[in-house]
């Protein structure tokens, strides 16, 4: 009992903010070959199988970019660095969450204002940063960043989109591209997206997805080619990540189960006693009590570093 105490526990922890496109979890973030991992306050950056190595900290959130890296301070201010975190540059204030990709920044503020950064090039560095966020919704619970398409859930569970169509990112059954965002599914409690797929997980605990589907992050449907319409995967889960062709569930038990490229169209379960995860374009890492794991897809996972 005492071991379900300590997952469950660390799980409202670490689940208490909403989560991150190709994570569960604020403490991880991922995007293709690069990661983050928050302990305690502290971030850890690397590329690949490389050693972690400490960056910023003082940070309750991390996400990673095409170019850039971004933290959120305790006082809600949203960071961004390149190189050399020491440089890093305030976004925004007043940030209650937010998440990164190559098309730029959704930041959702205090106030669940929903503030959209055009293209991470546009940011800058030091007093240069010449793309200013612009307000495009309200009342926002999540927001995901994905390759093509971009998706924010309401408070009251709507999905929208906006954003290429061609391998249909929208579920709706359309290939063509809106001039503003449209709803799209209902019920939603997260959204996760990537290279031209998206995973929905539903207030009951189902798994849903659509889009490109040529390696199986979607399972079978639409397997080889692309789903239009949003198909169901899986029941009783409670989180969910996607990297470029692979994605993991967490369920309610705390079990990790992983599905896409090199790891079939079923999903099968990685590790029981899981609190966070996040998937790359071949490598996801996981956070199991106190552990941080990293493995590539088809292989099992190993051992990092302790990370509290």
């Amino acid at each position: 009992m005492t071991g379900i105490r300590y997952f469950f526990g660390a799980l409202a922890c670490y689940l208490a903010l909403p989560a991150l496109a190709d994570s569960s979890s604020p403490r991880l973030a991922a995007y293709y070959d690069d990661f983050m991992a928050l302990c305690g306050d502290q971030v850890y950056e690397w590329s690949g199988t490389g050693a972690p190595t400490k960056s910023k900290s003082g940070i309750k959130r991390v996400g990673v970019g095409d170019i850039n890296r971004y933290g959120l301070t305790e006082q809600g201010e949203l960071l961004v660095w390149s190189d050399d975190p020491t440089k890093a540059s305030v976004v925004l204030d007043q940030v209650r969450s937010f998440d990164a990709g190559r098309s730029g920044l959704l930041i959702i503020r205090q106030d669940r204002s929903l503030w959209h950064v055009n293209a991470e090039s546009f940011l800058g560095f030091g007093e240069k940063i010449t793309e200013k966020p612009v307000q495009i919704a309200e009342h926002i619970l999540q927001a995901s960043v994905g390759d093509g398409a971009n998706y924010y859930v309401t408070q009251q569970g709507a999905l929208f989109v906006k954003g290429k169509a061609h391998r249909g990112q929208y579920g709706d059954g359309k290939l063509t591209t809106t001039e503003g965002y449209v709803e799209t599914a209902e019920d939603v409690d997260q959204v996760v997206s990537h290279t031209g797929h998206a995973l929905i997980l539903k207030k009951d605990g189902s798994v849903w997805g659509t889009g490109g589907n040529i390696y199986g992050p979607l399972s079978s449907h639409g397997y080889g080619d692309k789903a239009i319409r949003w198909g169901h995967i899986a029941e009783g889960v409670i989180a969910i990540a996607t990297g470029s062709s692979h994605s993991l569930a967490i369920q309610n038990d705390g079990s990790l189960w992983i599905w896409g490229r090199n790891e079939g169209l079923k999903p099968k379960k990685v590790m029981a006693s899981v609190s966070a995860v996040a998937a790359g374009k071949y490598s996801s890492i996981a956070l199991s009590k106190g552990v941080l794991w990293q493995w590539e897809t088809g292989s099992q996972p190993k051992h990092i570093m302790k990370c509290e």
